[in-house]
């Protein structure tokens, strides 16, 4: 296992063997490639490759899973295409645990619960909506969140997701009350100052599909005074 990395581009890999690499990502980096045109993580974790190992010719790199544009913390990639189904099949299986943290401003009423909605995307604006009824075309959403400190200000929420949906940790708090801090489209009152939400990848774990260890991946805060607050 690395330790952590930083290239030029400040990739921080924080997991790598010859199989999988994980990577801590930056607020404002996107996954893969967009209509935007910036160039996605997945490129400057391939280039990253490609100079490490000195490999000629093209980087095979398997893009897992995503995370929201302002969303940090955890990514994981597949480094050969042997291994790639498996995690996919991993992920099918709801045999990899993935753990957020997020800060809200409003107390949940609960400090721990389940959230069960419906929730439906609409492509024009980017936005989910959710429904505590299914509606056409809606996809169930289901999350496990628990209060882990509360601050002044703010509230520090573990979050553990049963399904995987579009913007769902973001939508889902919104609909208690608590909105992500800095997450203008789901209720926020301001934006975070380097554009970034507060939610953050922050766990991962899953037996290795190739070595079957077993394996815990965690990815640091982003360096803010508030998410400091929360060690």
């Amino acid at each position: 296992m690395s330790k952590t990395l930083s290239n030029k581009s400040n990739l921080q890999v924080i997991y790598e063997d010859n199989h999988i690499i994980a990577v801590n990502k930056r607020s404002g980096d996107i996954v893969q490639g967009d209509k935007t045109g910036d160039k996605p993580l997945s490129d400057v974790v391939k280039d990253y490759i490609k100079d490490k190992y000195n490999k000629p010719g093209n980087v095979y790199l398997g893009t897992v899973h995503r995370l929201d544009r302002p969303t940090t913390g955890l990514v994981l990639f597949a480094k050969t295409s042997k291994v790639l189904p498996r995690l996919n099949k991993l992920f099918l299986t709801k045999d990899i645990s993935k753990t957020y943290w997020a800060l809200v401003k409003k107390v949940p009423k609960k400090t721990n619960d389940t959230l069960i909605n419906w929730l439906k995307k609409n492509p024009k604006n980017n936005k989910s909506t959710a429904y505590i009824k299914e509606i056409p075309e809606s996809k169930k959403a289901i999350l496990h969140y628990s209060t882990l400190k509360k601050l002044d200000n703010y509230t520090l929420l573990e979050v553990n997701l049963e399904t995987g949906r579009h913007h769902q940790i973001r939508v889902q708090l919104s609909t208690i009350g608590s909105p992500i801090k800095g997450d203008l489209k789901y209720g926020f009152d301001r934006s975070n100052k380097d554009g970034s939400i507060s939610l953050h990848a922050r766990y991962i774990e899953f037996i290795h599909p190739v070595t079957n260890e077993p394996i815990k991946i965690t990815a640091n805060l982003p360096n803010d005074p508030i998410w400091n607050a929360c060690l």
